[in-house]
């Protein structure tokens, strides 16, 4: 591919890198603010020789995504907030029979049927688990259009190697605003999956069963045990963080997703005021980077997290932490969005 620029959003950026990743089969339901990214598969997959349907509602699309995913397809869907909601069950479904699977959530204000505004009130529903059970999901946050493709592209991969559903927790804003990206980034080599396991009919060879039904004594804890062997080795190797100015920072400031933009370009000018604050910024919110922050606190550093939320995110920073350190919040909701002023003036507050 030629590299040129492209005016993309978010949105199309997810869904033009799960098509390069490989994805060939799509399903979902329309609900703002993702709906540029269902449009944008009606098109394409029809161009590429793949499968979109508009299914009946959120349960049967991720459905549809667990039986392609099970026959073999590389497989995609999105919501937003309440559509994920009526995901859970589905990826449970999915989780338990260890297929792979991405999940898009363009997250907006709830809860309930909120408002349509950017907000991050699905830390918890998405980093842990969401459904019931035990089991987790490996959650990529996007803060850029061009990493909402890399992290898409990135989730594939990671699905497929792991079998383990792959989220990607984008919102209102990241998914609807566009920017200029190399196109490049859609220039990359198909996701490769080395299918054992999926079921094409068992003419000459063993039967096989993919099932999360387990009523023998002792099979249902087997099947746990295996998954947290799987969920260790992503915590271990799979950990993205982005960190700044942490090495002589009296106050790092912990954020995710679109509001990580306007706090990083807040400390870079509280840093040429000679104030001494960095920033933390996980990229995947589940495996968190639990490690990095331990290793920052006590350091006679504090953090301050900022959300667009009432405090989700925080929670990880404090656990972390360990009580080494002091953990702050400050944070707006329901699809308010904070401002570089307001963050400035928490930061000066805490760093005395």
């Amino acid at each position: 591919m030629t590299n040129k620029n492209i005016l993309i959003s978010g949105n199309e950026a997810c869904a033009e890198a799960a098509i390069t990743a490989g994805c060939r089969f799509y399903a979902g339901y329309p609900i703002t603010p993702q709906n540029e990214l269902t449009k944008y598969m009606a098109e394409r997959m029809r161009e590429v020789g793949g499968v979109f349907i508009q299914s009946e509602s959120e349960i049967a699309a991720i459905n549809m995504v667990f039986g392609a995913s099970l026959a073999g397809a590389k497989a995609m869907t999105s919501s937003s907030g309440p559509g994920i909601s009526l995901k859970q069950e589905g990826i449970s479904y999915i989780a338990a029979c260890r297929l792979p699977a991405v999940i898009i959530n363009v997250m907006r204000g709830g809860p309930g049927l909120g408002n349509i505004a950017p907000a991050q009130g699905d830390y918890f529903q998405a980093t842990r688990g969401g459904g019931h059970g035990d089991y987790r999901t490996i959650v990529l946050a996007p803060a850029s259009v061009s990493e909402s493709a890399l992290l898409t592209y990135r989730a594939f991969e990671l699905t497929e190697k792991y079998r383990v559903p792959a989220i990607i927790l984008s919102d209102g804003m990241i998914g609807q605003m566009m920017e200029t990206v190399s196109s490049k980034i859609f220039d990359k080599k198909e996701v490769e999956n080395k299918r054992n396991w999926i079921l094409t009919g068992c003419a000459g060879r063993q039967p096989r069963l993919v099932k999360s039904l387990f009523l023998e004594q002792g099979a249902l804890e087997g099947l746990n045990k295996t998954l947290q062997q799987t969920y260790k080795k992503i915590e271990q190797k799979e950990v993205i963080v982005e960190t700044d100015y942490e090495k002589d920072s009296k106050l790092l400031v912990v954020s995710y997703g679109s509001v990580s933009r306007i706090v990083k370009a807040c400390v870079k000018k509280l840093r040429k005021q000679n104030i001494k604050v960095g920033f933390i910024r996980p990229v995947t919110l589940w495996p968190f980077p639990h490690f990095e922050v331990k290793k920052l606190a006590g350091k006679k550093t504090n953090f301050l997290v900022v959300e667009m939320s009432e405090g989700q995110m925080v929670e990880d920073v404090r656990l972390a932490a360990e009580g080494r350190s002091k953990v702050y919040f400050y944070g707006r909701s329901g699809g308010h969005i904070p401002t570089e002023e307001e963050i400035a003036k928490e930061i000066k507050k805490y760093i005395k």
